[in-house]
């Protein structure tokens, strides 16, 4: 059994239909089992018969989060602390979701999971401390962090410059951070593989697609696509900017590409290109023109 925690999310919904899709018997909870309440999680898990606690759960405005260190603190790193006392508890193994976040982009090369972390923000930091208590409290676990993920359910990235050029005359978008875009259905794909494991390994490990872009690239990658797809009806000029001409309130990873060697050594995961998943993500947005969960996401 798969106790789901936070399945109501981005990931936690593609992961629901992707369990389905693949028959595997799980359980998924939200905010009505608080993360944050360690003996609602030991009562709901009691009697079950779960083996993997599968936490998609996490505080995620990376801007807010400065503002609201308390309560991200509370999410990232209490939340999972929790989970991992409840998995220790039960005998059971934690699958747990991180980002590149934890490094501080000043790398040149693909990061490796035993990379030193340097986070600097508060959400990267809160990430950081909650690995960290997950390692500190149950070993039989596996971390597997990710960057850049859009899907079909949520707000993200791609639904954001799909309806942007449909409505405004020009964009700018940053090309000057580089790392890779992750499909939720790809990595949907990979956590099973490692639930699946006849011997799962346990260890932090990486999963974004593969390659290497910018935002401005895959930006302008959105575009062609969506035309093509025919979900825009025309072409928006889009302006290339340094980080400096885009001031935010967090500093981004100026390079936050993460290596996958490992978890593809390790479990034998085939790890698609990001242009091809981009594609396949935006065909069937196409041929989902008319489903109401989509619909509000993409430009009318």
């Amino acid at each position: 059994m798969i106790w789901l925690i936070g399945n109501k999310g981005m990931l936690g919904t593609e992961l629901s239909e992707a369990f389905d899709r693949a028959g595997l018997e799980f359980i998924g909870t939200d905010r009505e089992v608080s993360i944050l309440d360690a003996e609602a999680l030991a009562g709901f898990a009691a009697g079950k018969g779960i083996d993997w606690i599968v936490n998609c759960a996490a505080y995620t405005a990376v801007e807010k989060a400065e503002d609201e260190i308390e309560l991200c603190t509370k999410l990232n790193v209490d939340g999972p602390a929790n989970i991992a006392m409840t998995a220790k508890a039960i005998g059971a193994k934690v699958l747990h979701i991180s980002t590149d976040y934890v490094f501080d982009g000043s790398g040149a090369k693909p990061y490796e999971p035993e990379d030193p972390v340097a986070p600097i923000g508060v959400y990267g930091r809160t990430k950081a401390e909650g690995e960290a208590a997950l390692r500190n409290v149950c070993p039989e676990h596996v971390i597997i962090r990710t960057a850049w993920l859009y899907g079909r359910h949520g707000v993200n990235f791609v639904y954001t410059m799909l309806r942007l050029m449909a409505t405004k005359d020009k964009l700018g978008v940053v090309y000057d951070q580089r790392g890779t875009p992750t499909w939720a259905a790809d990595l949907s794909s990979a956590i099973i593989s490692v639930l699946q494991a006849p011997e799962p390994r346990f260890g932090t490990y990486h999963f974004t697609n593969a390659g290497e872009t910018s935002w401005y690239e895959f930006s302008c990658e959105i575009q062609r696509l969506g035309r093509e797809a025919g979900i825009l009806s025309r072409s928006c000029p889009i302006e290339a900017l340094t980080t400096a001409q885009y001031p935010t309130k967090v500093r981004r990873p100026a390079y936050s590409v993460l290596s996958k060697e490992k978890i593809k050594r390790d479990y034998g995961i085939a790890i698609p290109d990001w242009k091809a998943s981009l594609e396949l993500f935006i065909k069937e947005l196409a041929e989902r023109s008319d489903d109401a969960d989509v619909l509000r996401f993409l430009p009318r």
